[in-house]
């Protein structure tokens, strides 16, 4: 189980061993080293990658394909409604990957955590005034249908869960930033 939120890896739940699993074999040679991946169903892929992901971590509630599905939607949120940029992205995925792996989000309260990481990250990356925070909140509940008050309400203990650090450092930031820096 993750202990510490200091623990954690930004490259964890993006590592590209993830979508392989079983289907992967690794051939190494006096000089070379090789992985060859047989071909196989995208439903089956979906399927390994989340039952070894629930291995792994057994205190995670969501599976590791809905984790991604979230990022995604937190992005096109984030970056296409909203106009923030990438930094304010990657702050967003460190906060919802920490509450991820500790075991806080569920099926239930999944968007509402996204939508309270997207709030925090983007009032802490940007001088966001009124207005400002008015419309972010508005989009984040036309866009995740969420409840305005339910989202407000969930701020405060999404802040006591990531222990108060929104300040983080680069090392957890950098490597979000880069993939998306990458497929943009």
């Amino acid at each position: 189980r993750w202990k510490n939120i200091d623990d954690y890896d930004p490259n964890l739940l993006d590592d590209p061993q993830w979508p392989c699993g079983k289907h992967k074999r690794v051939l190494v040679f006096p000089s070379l080293m090789t992985t060859v991946i047989e071909y196989v169903k995208l439903s089956d892929l979906k399927k390994d990658m989340n039952e070894t992901f629930s291995d792994k971590f057994p205190h995670v509630q969501l599976t590791l394909s809905k984790i991604r599905s979230l990022k995604r939607e937190i992005r096109k949120l984030v970056q296409e409604d909203c106009g923030y940029e990438e930094p304010t992205i990657a702050m967003a995925y460190v906060y919802f990957e920490k509450l991820a792996l500790h075991g806080k989000l569920d099926k239930q309260n999944r968007k509402l955590c996204a939508g309270a990481c997207i709030l925090l990250a983007a009032k802490i990356s940007n001088d966001l005034k009124r207005p400002e925070v008015k419309h972010l909140i508005d989009r984040l509940e036309e866009r995740l249908r969420l409840n305005r008050r339910e989202l407000l309400s969930l701020e405060f203990p999404v802040l006591v869960a990531l222990e108060f650090k929104l300040h983080l450092p680069q090392r957890e930031i950098l490597p979000h930033y880069r993939r998306l820096c990458q497929t943009t």
